[in-house]
């Protein structure tokens, strides 16, 4: 048998502060977070009813608001880099995608963002350099 979880995280409203904007400018009213993370099958097929059992998501979306509330971005490019690498500090996780996005973008309307993927290897790697991007 071949099985694969995740846990997902969708539509968070980050409270942060990302560009800078001048007069006239569309001011974006929320950055949103979409995040879907590769983990082990055994984190959610479980024999018992048991906290130290599963992947412990707290922790996380913890760390990842404290993050995003860590002062002015000029991108979400970089936000987006921070958040992977928490991410890659977390063992059980073995892939991530992670979607930003902000609304509005014109006028009233539209919704912007990017999306990143980042596979076993990547996070490995980031592993690796024992620092958070």
């Amino acid at each position: 048998m071949t099985a694969s979880a995740t846990v997902e995280l969708t539509d968070l409203k980050l409270e942060t502060s990302i560009g800078v904007y001048g007069a006239g400018d569309v001011v974006p009213r929320a950055h949103l977070l979409d995040l879907r993370l590769d983990i082990d099958p055994a984190k959610v097929l479980i024999p018992r009813d048991e906290m130290e059992l599963v992947f412990d998501y707290d922790p996380l979306i913890a760390r990842i608001d404290a993050v995003a509330r860590d002062g002015l971005y000029l991108t979400q490019e970089r936000l987006m880099t921070r958040i992977l690498g928490i991410c890659a500090q977390y063992s059980e996780i073995n892939g991530a995608t992670i979607a930003l996005r902000k609304t509005p973008v014109l006028g009233d309307s539209g919704v912007l963002g990017m999306q990143v993927v980042a596979d076993a290897q990547t996070l490995e790697s980031l592993r690796g350099e024992n620092a958070q991007v």
